[in-house]
């Protein structure tokens, strides 16, 4: 089932994108170099999303019907933190950011993980006060609550 839900998440996500071939390599080698740069360990998903489970939480996996109260900073991928929230925020999965809530469907309450996206899972060429467009984003995140 698992499996299934990353499989149409997949389908979603590239179907829904405005990125050439071409410009989802470009995006690929730049995350795939600071990877390698900076001797970080992170698993690809077929979407291109990069992530680390630094800890696995406990109970059920989180569902796309679920709440999740959660923790995180956003960098850009040159370092410069864009988002710091230290208190619990929660948010419904369903409204998030595609690349969110692929690596929330692979979390449970509790699991830290580190991630990286590529703009087509992330704002795309939306700009916003402190993402410029096209932006690869890295956020660091912990799950307190699902409900």
């Amino acid at each position: 089932m698992r499996k299934l839900i990353q499989f149409l998440l997949f389908l979603l996500l590239t179907s829904c994108s405005t990125y050439s071939d071409q410009e989802i390599q470009d995006f690929d080698s730049k995350i795939s170099t600071h990877i390698k740069r900076n001797k970080l360990k992170f698993i690809k998903s077929s979407s291109g999303l990069y992530y680390h489970l630094k800890k696995n939480g406990e109970g059920k996996f989180i569902l796309y019907t679920d709440s999740v109260s959660i923790t995180y900073s956003g960098f850009l991928l040159n370092g410069k933190r864009f988002d710091n929230q230290k208190n619990p925020i929660t948010f419904a999965v369903r409204d998030l950011i595609a690349g969110w809530k692929e690596v929330l469907l692979m979390c449970k309450k509790g699991s830290e993980v580190q991630m990286i996206l590529p703009p087509s899972i992330a704002y795309g060429d939306h700009k916003l006060d402190n993402i410029p467009q096209n932006s690869i984003l890295k956020f660091d995140m912990k799950v307190w609550e699902v409900k």
